[in-house]
């Protein structure tokens, strides 16, 4: 029996999916069809690709080395569904992007509606975290990062959408409590509230002033992922943050928060919009991108 090469798409699209039930939904086929045409291509292979129980399945290991060719199969193929889609007139397919949550800097509600509207034959799949997803492996089409810069990689293209400019923020209460630091080395004796980055590690602050140049860590009782939960607590009168100014804005008229260290800047972060770099972006990819980078002129 010869080796179908459609199969080994098909494996490569399970193990994306997580499952039998997940993989037939996106192909929309049935799921007798999908575990018979696996089943088939172990036969053919000689050995077992997956382990399956009810809950859950195991690649083997002789399963992880055809997956190597089989993802090559599948970008192959899709490669040159995107070069088709680039000749057609109105973007179709499925498009998954990886948004950061607690995004103010743009309307996501406005965003996903004018898309909607816009490509109809288009299905969105977003995932909002503020983790650093793998494009390549989870099969992200894009990825929206905040970072000053960004990691060398290859296998990605990054383009710049947007520059956020930061600063140190305290509610007026906390500042009556403990007093107004005159100079970065008093927040040493401060409360100051830490953000996780993308990568799980507490992100430290950089402050500088003309040639003047100031670094530490914040060191407080609670750190979190969320800038906009940062700004709450701040606002509530927890402790100092480091946000940007787009996030304070509301709570700076409100006078729930007030700018300290105002002559000293943290570095300004960029919104990156990430995607794979080897790979030619569909039209649904493109006409999401122009509609975020409008979206984005439209708020400044």
């Amino acid at each position: 029996m010869s080796l179908d090469a459609n199969d080994l798409i098909l494996f490569a699209q399970v193990i994306e999916a997580g499952s039998f039930s997940r993989a037939a939904e996106r192909m929309d086929v049935p799921k007798s069809t999908v575990s018979r045409r696996i089943s088939q291509l172990e036969t053919t292979l000689g050995e077992r690709l997956l382990m399956r129980t009810t809950r859950r399945l195991t690649i083997t290991d002789f399963g992880e080395r055809i997956l190597d060719h089989a993802r090559r199969l599948l970008d192959e193929t899709e490669a040159a569904s995107a070069l088709a889609q680039h000749r057609q007139a109105t973007p179709h397919g499925v498009l998954r992007a990886s948004l950061l949550p607690d995004f103010v800097e743009l309307d996501l509600t406005s965003l996903c509606l004018q898309y909607a509207a816009r490509y109809p034959e288009v299905r969105l799949e977003l995932d909002l975290s503020p983790r650093r997803v793998d494009l390549l492996v989870e099969r992200f089409d894009l990825a929206v990062r905040a970072a000053s810069r960004l990691p060398d990689d290859n296998t990605l293209v990054a383009r710049k959408l947007h520059e956020m400019r930061l600063g140190l923020y305290a509610s007026p209460a906390y500042l009556t409590r403990y007093g107004e630091p005159e100079s970065p080395e008093d927040l040493k004796k401060h409360v100051c509230l830490s953000l996780i980055s993308g990568n799980g590690e507490t992100a430290p602050w950089s402050l500088t002033r003309g040639k003047e140049r100031w670094e530490g860590t914040p060191n407080g009782p609670v750190a979190v992922n969320s800038p906009i939960l940062q700004r709450d607590l701040a606002a509530h009168g927890m402790g100092i943050i480091c946000l940007s100014e787009r996030y304070a804005q509301k709570e700076i008229e409100e006078g729930l928060l007030r700018r300290i260290l105002p002559d000293w800047e943290p570095p300004t972060v960029t919104l990156w919009c990430v995607t794979p770099g080897r790979r030619l972006l569909p039209a649904r990819t493109t006409a999401f991108i122009d509609l975020l980078k409008s979206a984005l002129r439209s708020e400044n």
